[in-house]
């Protein structure tokens, strides 16, 4: 049968990690960026036609390939087909689809969680800023436990999510088992829009600047470099050096990584990416120009930086322009690209390539490599300004009242002022 040709659109790293590892669970009616293939959408109940035309882009631009045979007799063999594929290419209905779109513009309908499945429990590592979780009390290292109601014991992060997106109602009751509470406490949460702030920063009395990237998103860019201004404005000179932090940072677009990164670099490659069809072999380079002018940087990564987060820390790293503190980061390694299927209100987003770092290698499945090994949990972002704040003598109360230590951050500012 004859297929419509499309130009399909690098994704990279939307937000994704494997199933089972922290992403956001944003509810609407599609409920967060990564699911295991296909697992959420029913693919049997879609026409033959396009089942067709999933298979005829997955022969044409899966990163592997695969033999898949060319009919089916029944849904169940179409399905079994495709869980072949890698946990991060699935097919969006119109639904999914949108809110894909609107996720990488940085807003989202939902609760504003951050999760991660540890020992059999779904746990909270962060809630995002002034997201409705956050305003009603949700915590790091709360457990949920049930959802309405219904236990979710034994239930994997993609089990969940579908109860959580199933709701009849704006509002979700969480139940949270926290430490130190001597009973299980109920929040009834009411989903709403919400604007993801992908940059914070601040300074210290030292003239170095503390940078937190919590996703890659269109406005990244735009953001890292209005953030940088403004610390430079408020110190009065150039910057004496930048803390990157990219810990629990699950990714984003491949495009803002590559930009973001760019802005730090004068030369040298950022990524390469290689896959079966021509335009997923790309090399990408850095441009002329250091918005630091050469200025040192740290970067802070941990277990759950993933993704953009890692192509970042890997083009510094490998280009010998920021010394990397933490520990040993994810290793998502792959290219995820948009195919659109039929009138274009569905897509098949599909691993098409696999990149590289600029030493060349691939860092899937095993992470980067920091030069300062640390190992500490993420902290949240209130957490990781906190230590600057307090060293500048905040009069805020917030910050006065805060004893967090962070020896990442100070290890950082430590290798910072030695040079």
């Amino acid at each position: 049968m004859p297929h419509t040709q499309y130009k399909i659109k690098p994704l990279q790293h939307y937000a994704i990690t494997r199933a089972y590892i922290c992403y956001l669970l944003l509810i609407s009616v599609f409920l967060c960026l990564s699911f295991n293939s296909f697992a959420l959408t029913n693919v049997g109940d879609l026409k033959s036609q396009q089942k067709s035309e999933i298979l005829f882009n997955i022969h044409a631009y899966y990163v592997e390939d695969l033999a898949l045979q060319q009919s089916f007799e029944s849904s169940q063999q179409f399905e079994a087909l495709l869980a072949q594929l890698d946990p991060y290419s699935k097919y969006l209905n119109e639904q999914e689809l949108e809110a894909l779109f609107s996720s990488t513009n940085g807003r989202y309908t939902g609760l504003g969680i951050e999760v991660k499945q540890q020992d059999q429990k779904i746990v909270i590592i962060n809630t995002i800023n002034n997201s409705p979780a956050a305003l009603a009390g949700i915590q790091k290292n709360d457990v949920v436990l049930a959802i309405n109601q219904q236990p979710i014991v034994n239930k994997n992060i993609d089990q969940v999510a579908q109860m959580i997106k199933s709701s009849d109602t704006a509002s979700v009751i969480l139940t949270i088992e926290r430490a130190n509470a001597l009973q299980a406490m109920d929040f009834d949460i009411i989903r709403s829009e919400i604007n993801i702030e992908s940059v914070t920063s601040s300074l210290s009395s030292f003239g170095i600047g503390y940078l937190a990237i919590n996703s890659f998103s269109n406005h990244t860019l735009h953001d890292v470099a209005r953030h940088i201004t403004v610390l430079q404005s408020n110190y009065g000179s150039a910057l004496s050096g930048l803390v990157i932090d990219l810990r629990d940072n699950p990714g984003g677009t491949l495009q803002s990584a590559v930009a973001v990164s760019d802005l730090f670099l004068q030369s040298g490659t950022i990524v390469t990416t290689k896959g079966r069809f021509y335009d997923a072999n790309q090399h990408y380079r850095a441009k002329k120009g250091d918005i630091l002018n050469g200025a040192p940087i740290a970067v802070l990564i941990n277990e759950n930086s993933a993704s953009a987060a890692e192509i970042l820390a890997a083009a510094l790293k490998d280009n010998h322009r920021a010394t990397l503190i933490g520990s040993q980061s994810f290793g998502k390694g792959s290219v995820q690209s948009l195919i659109p299927l039929g009138n274009g209100n569905t897509a098949l987003k599909l691993t098409t390539a696999r990149y590289f770092t600029p030493s060349g290698q691939s860092i899937d499945g095993v992470g980067v490599t920091p030069d300062v090994a640390i190992n500490q949990s993420g902290l949240s972002q209130i957490d990781k300004v906190v230590i600057i704040k307090n060293e500048q003598g905040s009069d805020d109360p917030l910050w006065q009242n805060s004893d967090v230590t962070d020896p990442l951050l100070l290890k950082a500012q430590q290798l910072l002022t030695m040079k």
